[in-house]
């Protein structure tokens, strides 16, 4: 008998994990360290050399995978060229004076850049929310938690977003559905933002020109509109009309994708070459590698016994499946700072382990507690791009705007404990 088999498989895959997290915090790409990761796995549970060759090659060919990459690709291209088109710039202006409270225009800025997922991207709302509360009683604190809370508001159910998608394919389970069911979390995200925001007083000098209609607005908002309204639709479409194609609404979430590029193009009058430089972005292409990766180590998890074995370990160690649910994805979340990390990593291990331990229920709301927390422990991670750029901006104390920010954390990780309560109670079998 091997030295490696009397090691818990629970204690090998965590020691996978570590080396996962301490290949990010060395700085190597999300990618690379989940490529380290999957063949640390093959080691510690001895993949035969023919399974471990399976295994990636049913991760690159999968469709979901070649999907997937597609998708992350094109909203990358759509935000990029949206953002150096200047028609995000001229969306956000569009905006300005359709709104006269000065609270719900610091938090609309912030939002608006949220619907395009940017690495970093609460650098590019900063400068309008800073405007916004120059003449304020708010710190510099206060204004980078605003910029920060509301950026990531859409982030738990918004399909642009390649965390979702990616939990989508792990747990195997309906885009639009998971969508619907995620999407109340946002209000709850809204709520306890503005909580924070009631704490102070805010008086404002600054006032835009009213403006008499919104066409301008939806005139600039109408690529990101083409995604989500046509997209989910024609996705629904193709998956009842061509049952064969597994990736049916992938699909029309692809075509609804080009037409927007497409849009911004014509509209901005950008030249194809141009085009087809945004589509080399070495931004897009460590995306795209990332994606490849992380299905390789899922492939990897399954095709070396790992998870049976660690279902089996935890069902004799009677850990409850809804706090296995809750701490998983929150650590890594909280280590990581990165959505598609924590969701890469805990899915893969949750989706099988709730299918062992909870046979009888749906996935579901398993899914929307995992997701929830693993994403308010991304929020309160200090390795968050989005709060690093954010704090430098506004030059905030990061303890004053940890002291705005655990409160909403806390209480979004309470509410959604109750929601899959709730949930359990009305969709499960």
């Amino acid at each position: 008998m091997c030295i490696l088999d009397s090691i818990p498989a629970t204690i090998r895959v965590c020691l996978v994990f570590v080396a996962i997290l301490f290949a990010i915090r060395k700085r190597l790409s999300l990618g690379s360290a989940f490529l380290l990761g999957a063949f640390f796995l093959s080691l510690l549970f001895m993949m035969p050399l023919p399974n471990l060759l399976a295994a990636i090659g049913k991760a690159v060919v999968f469709p979901k995978t070649l999907s997937l990459a597609t998708i992350v690709s094109l909203i990358l291209i759509l935000s990029h060229s949206m953002e150096q088109t200047g028609q995000m710039q001229r969306m956000l202006n569009a905006f300005k004076g359709l709104i006269g409270n000065p609270r719900l225009n610091l938090i609309v800025f912030p939002a608006l850049i949220g619907l395009l997922p940017m690495p970093g991207g609460a650098v590019f709302s900063a400068p309008m929310v800073k405007q916004l509360g120059e003449n304020s009683r708010l710190s510099g604190s206060q204004l980078s938690f605003i910029n920060y809370w509301f950026r990531h508001i859409w982030e738990y159910w918004w399909p642009l977003y390649p965390g979702i998608l990616l939990a989508t394919v792990l747990a195997d389970v309906n885009l639009a559905l998971l969508v619907s069911v995620m999407a109340p979390l946002t209000i709850v995200s809204v709520s306890f933002g503005l909580m924070m925001l009631k704490q102070t007083r805010i008086d404002m000098d600054v006032r835009y020109p009213p403006r008499q209609s919104v066409k301008p607005f939806f005139v600039e908002l109408l690529p990101i509109l083409i995604v989500i309204i046509p997209g989910l639709m024609l996705g629904l479409w193709i998956s009842r009309a061509a049952a064969p194609i597994s990736i049916g609404k992938e699909l029309g979430l692809i075509i609804a994708l080009c037409l927007a590029i497409a849009w911004v193009g014509y509209k901005n009058h950008l030249q194809l070459s141009r085009l087809l430089k945004l589509s080399a972005n070495r931004d897009m292409l460590k995306m795209v590698y990332m994606v490849f990766t992380i299905l390789i180590f899922k492939e990897m998890l399954e095709g070396s016994g790992a998870v049976d074995l660690i279902s089996d370990e935890l069902i004799m160690l009677n850990i409850p499946l809804f706090i296995i649910t809750i701490v998983l994805p929150f650590l890594v979340g909280l280590i990581t700072g990165i959505t598609v990390a924590f969701v890469g990593s805990t899915f893969p291990i949750l989706a099988p382990l709730i299918h062992s331990l909870d046979p009888a229920a749906s996935i579901m709301p398993y899914v929307m507690l995992a997701m929830a927390c693993g994403f308010a422990g991304v929020l309160l991670s200090p390795l968050h791009l989005c709060l690093i750029l954010s704090n430098e901006y506004f030059k905030a104390d990061i303890k004053a705007v940890y002291r705005l920010l655990w409160l909403p954390c806390v209480g979004l990780m309470t509410i959604s404990c109750i929601y899959f309560a709730g949930l359990q109670a009305f969709i499960s079998p």
